[in-house]
């Protein structure tokens, strides 16, 4: 059962990730966006697919059980927060550049 609750956490937290990229893609600013945080998530995140890795699970995601399911969106969102950061350095670049103007 605790299985399935952590999957629905982290399809949870996954849902509110692309709204976060599409927000800091269209804003074009990193102001208002800590780099810390997203790193500590992705931190998080990559702990947490570690601990899955060892502890069995992704190869028991592949038997067919929902509940197993919970490393893959895992991964899901670490490639999420991967690509805010990203964006973060984009609109870093951006502000810089305005900076100038």
């Amino acid at each position: 059962m605790e299985e399935l609750f952590e999957t629905l956490m982290v399809i949870s937290f996954g849902l509110s990730w692309p709204m976060n990229i599409i927000k800091a893609f269209q804003g074009r600013t990193a102001k208002g966006t800590s780099l810390i945080f997203l790193s500590c998530i992705e931190f998080g995140y990559i702990c947490s697919i570690i601990w899955k890795l060892l502890s069995g699970d992704m190869q028991a995601m592949f038997s067919g059980d929902i509940t197993k399911y919970g490393c893959f969106f895992y991964l899901l969102n670490a490639l999420m927060v991967l690509i805010a950061i990203i964006i973060f350095y984009r609109n870093k670049a951006l502000d810089q550049l305005n900076e100038i103007k």
